[in-house]
C-alpha cells in the first residue's frame, strides 16, 4: 500500500508548498480508481497539446474549422474523469475520517481517563497514540487483598486493525482479573486467546505486574515487552521478559519472577514508542538518567527526552511512586 504523505510543520511556508505542488496525490487510491484518474489527466493534457499543434492524432494535421470544439470536448471530458474520481476518493477518506474520529473516541473510552489514587502511591500516565488510534494499552485494576494490576501492551503494527486488538486485550484482561487471578494465569489465557482468535502476523508484548501494596512486593510477567524499571536511591533494577510475546506462538512457555518497590521508590513503564523516539546510543540509559535526575518531576524528564523527529509510535508511560514512609 502507498505510504501518506508527511508534512513536517517545522519547516518553511516555501519547502511545504513545494511538498504539496510536487506530490502525487493519486498514489493513496485504489489502482483501478488511479488508473482511470491518469486517464482523465492525460487526456487534458493531450487536449491542450492538440489546441497547440493543430492535431489530434499524430501526424494527421486536422483543419481548423472545428478543431477546437473536439479539443474543448476532449478537455472538459478529462476533466470530468479526473473529477469525479478525486471527488469519489474524498468521499472515501472522509468517511474513512469519521470512523477513526468514532474509534478514537471509543478508544478513549477504554483507557483509564483518571487513575484512581492509591494509598501510599503516587501515578502519573501519558499517553499519545501516533495516528488517530493506537495500538498501546494500560490499565491500573484495584483488587482484593490491597493489591493492584497494572498492564501494559503494546500491539504490532499501527492504525485500526491495531486499536482493535489492544481493544480486545483490554477486554480478556478485564473479564479475567479477579481475585483468584495472578499475572501468571493472565499471560497463558490470553496467549491461548489471541492464538486461536486472531491472525497469524498479530501479537502483543506485553507485561502483567501485581502489585502488593502494603510490602511493595511485585508479581509479574514479562511477555518479551520492554523492560519495566524500578528505581530507589541511585540503583535500577529492569523486570527483565519471562517469555514470548503473547498471541505469537501457541503453547508458549511463561513463567512468573518477583520483586520490589521499595519506600521512596519508582515503578516505570513504557512501550518501544519511547526509547525509539530518544536519540543517541543508548536511549535506555538516558531514561534512566531522566528517573533520576529529580524525583518530583520524572514524567517532565521523561516526555523532555522525546525527539518529534525520531517519534514513528504510540508512546505510553506510566509511573508508580511509592511513599517514603
Amino acid at each position: 500500500m502507498p505510504s501518506r504523505m508527511v508534512i513536517d510543520q517545522s519547516t518553511g511556508p516555501v519547502r511545504r508548498w513545494l511538498q504539496y505542488a510536487f506530490y502525487d496525490w493519486t498514489r493513496e487510491m485504489p489502482t483501478s480508481k488511479r488508473f482511470i484518474t491518469w486517464v482523465g489527466i492525460l487526456m487534458q493534457g493531450y487536449a491542450i497539446w492538440a489546441g497547440f499543434s493543430h492535431s489530434l492524432i499524430w501526424p494527421l494535421i486536422w483543419p481548423r474549422k472545428g478543431l477546437f470544439l473536439y479539443v474543448w470536448l476532449l478537455y472538459l471530458l478529462g476533466s470530468a474523469i479526473m473529477n469525479g474520481m478525486l471527488t469519489s476518493e474524498f468521499v472515501r477518506k472522509t468517511q474513512l475520517e469519521a470512523d477513526q474520529i468514532a474509534a478514537q473516541q471509543i478508544q478513549k473510552t477504554l483507557q483509564p481517563e483518571k487513575l484512581e489514587e492509591l494509598a501510599g502511591y503516587e501515578m502519573e500516565v501519558f499517553y499519545k497514540p501516533f495516528r488517530a488510534v493506537g495500538g498501546d494499552y494500560f490499565d491500573v485494576m484495584e483488587l482484593p487483598g490491597n493489591r493492584t494490576l497494572f498492564a501494559l501492551a503494546d500491539v504490532s503494527g499501527k492504525g485500526m486493525a491495531a486499536a482493535l486488538l489492544a481493544s480486545n486485550i483490554q477486554a480478556l484482561v478485564r473479564s479475567l482479573a479477579n481475585a483468584e487471578t495472578d499475572p501468571l494465569v493472565l499471560a497463558r489465557q490470553i496467549n491461548s486467546h489471541l492464538i486461536r482468535y486472531t491472525p497469524s502476523n498479530r501479537f502483543a508484548t506485553a507485561v502483567f505486574i501485581m502489585l502488593n501494596r502494603d510490602s511493595g512486593g511485585l508479581t509479574y510477567v514479562n511477555a518479551g515487552h520492554n523492560a519495566p524499571i524500578v528505581f530507589c536511591s541511585g540503583s535500577t533494577t529492569s523486570l527483565e521478559p519471562t517469555g514470548l510475546p503473547i498471541g505469537l506462538l501457541s503453547g508458549a512457555e511463561y513463567q512468573a519472577a518477583t520483586g520490589i518497590v521499595p519506600p521512596g521508590g519508582t515503578l516505570l513503564l513504557y512501550t518501544d514508542g519511547l526509547t525509539d523516539s530518544i536519540s543517541g546510543d543508548d536511549p535506555e540509559g538516558r531514561l534512566r538518567g531522566a528517573i533520576s535526575e529529580s524525583p518530583k518531576k520524572t514524567l517532565s524528564n521523561i516526555k523532555s527526552l522525546i525527539d518529534p523527529r525520531l517519534n514513528e509510535d504510540d508512546v505510553t508511560i506510566l509511573l508508580v511512586k511509592r511513599s517514603d514512609w
